[in-house]
């Protein structure tokens, strides 16, 4: 991507996370928002913990403005270009900021790939993408830090040291779970922080500690949460027809096209004016979804509306994420669940991680792949302990290794038929 598009792209995303930050002062007042900043630091951060209800809109959205600003820096500090990969991830990690990270669970993790990094003798800048998607990893520190029992001091010593441990396996792991879903999956590291994430949880239950699942959300979110993601969307969009104009709207059809597999970068393969407009677009078709159910807009909400529009520039779009949605909300309904409790909300924003199985395989592989990715997700957190944030990036993985290797099982078989 030319030089004046990242330049434009960094404006862009500067500009709305510095958008959260002011809707959060004009909610909540500036130092009650720095409080609450600082309080969530050294709060519990597995899932479900919605910061919003934890420390006010302007808390959260202050802790989402300093991370997503933090994973900027890291980008531009590597000298990474901004793409589809690399805008995702500042959205991805923005969103998860408003319930379970933090910029204090988050830079172990990446200090931990920055030495994985080291050890195999590469360049930082190869493994960057790991080191952002892996903050998902960021309760297993704060999980030392505040719920271990341990003084402050060595709290933070023991979240500091694991999440260096987590973060220098995190390559090797990422690797061999890429190959497992090959590539339908695009929540990859959501997947292999599940893993990681499984064999913790199991070492500290057998150590004696408590690591069940708890629910802490915002059921009365303001209007500044509602509108946070419209507000957003609208600058997607304007920024995107500011960007490449007439192409904005007439590249749309090719990306519709695409299977969105990994990795499909619309940025650079569509090009960036066409990719922040189907972003906003995700953005404002979720928005509009969950006003008509009546769900609550709050942290974990939004953390998934801003994933789904991070991921609108790096393999989701509208054709290939309406069949796994789909399947979700008929499942969830066949099954008889709430539209609008926790679970079924999460997942199906989330499932969207699986929009490749309906780009490349079609409507109906889709669908079925939605209504197995809600029942998985729904037992996956526990496994874990909700160590890893992108659970439904874990249950994901899963569901698409299930569906892709029966699928190619049944074409194996119909092609020895032919010959």
């Amino acid at each position: 991507m030319a030089l004046a598009y990242q330049n434009k792209t960094y404006f862009v995303l500067s500009l709305c996370l510095l958008s959260m930050a002011v809707v959060g002062f004009l909610a909540d007042g500036v130092m009650p928002s720095i409080n609450g900043f600082i309080k969530l630091q050294t709060h519990s951060s597995r899932l479900i913990n919605d910061f919003t209800e934890i420390a006010g809109s302007g808390g959260a959205l202050l802790n989402a403005a300093v991370t997503g600003f933090l994973s900027l820096a890291v980008i531009k500090r590597s000298k990474v270009s901004m793409s589809g990969p690399t805008l995702a991830a500042v959205f991805t990690i923005a969103g998860f900021s408003l319930f379970g990270k933090t910029p204090l669970n988050v830079i172990p993790i990446m200090a931990g790939v920055f030495l994985a990094a080291k050890f195999a003798r590469r360049p930082f800048r190869n493994y960057i993408l790991m080191a952002l998607y892996g903050t998902a990893l960021g309760p297993l520190v704060s999980y030392m830090i505040s719920e271990m029992g341990l003084p402050m001091g060595a709290g933070l010593a023991a979240g500091f040291a694991a999440g260096c441990l987590a973060g220098v396996i995190l390559p090797g792991v990422s690797m061999a779970m890429l190959r497992m879903h090959e590539g339908f999956n695009l929540y990859n590291i959501g997947l292999t922080c599940g893993f990681i994430g499984l064999f913790v949880a199991s070492a500290v239950t057998a150590a004696g500690h408590d690591i069940s699942i708890s629910v802490i959300w915002n059921e009365s979110p303001g209007l500044e949460l509602i509108l946070m993601v419209p507000i957003l969307a609208i600058i997607f969009i304007v920024a995107g027809f500011a960007m490449d104009r007439r192409k904005a709207i007439g590249n749309l059809p090719k990306m519709l096209k695409m299977t969105g597999r990994l990795p499909t970068d619309f940025m650079s393969d569509i090009g960036p004016g066409a990719a922040l407009v189907n972003a906003g677009l995700l953005g404002l078709a979720g928005t509009l979804y969950l006003v008509l159910v009546g769900a609550d807009i709050n942290g974990p909400v939004i953390g998934g509306l801003l994933t789904v529009m991070g991921f609108a520039t790096f393999g989701k779009h509208p054709r290939n994420c309406w069949p796994v949605a789909a399947g979700v909300i008929l499942a969830t309904l066949l099954f008889g669940k709430s539209l609008t409790a926790p679970g079924p909300v999460l997942a199906m924003l989330f499932s969207t991680t699986l929009a490749p199985l309906a780009g490349e395989f079609g409507a109906l592989t889709g669908l079925l792949a939605g209504a197995v990715h809600l029942t998985v997700v729904e037992r996956s957190a526990a496994w874990h302990g909700g160590l890893d944030l992108y659970n439904n990036g874990f249950a994901g993985g899963l569901t698409a290794t299930l569906f892709v290797a029966i699928i190619q099982w049944l074409r194996s078989v119909k092609s020895e038929e032919e010959e």
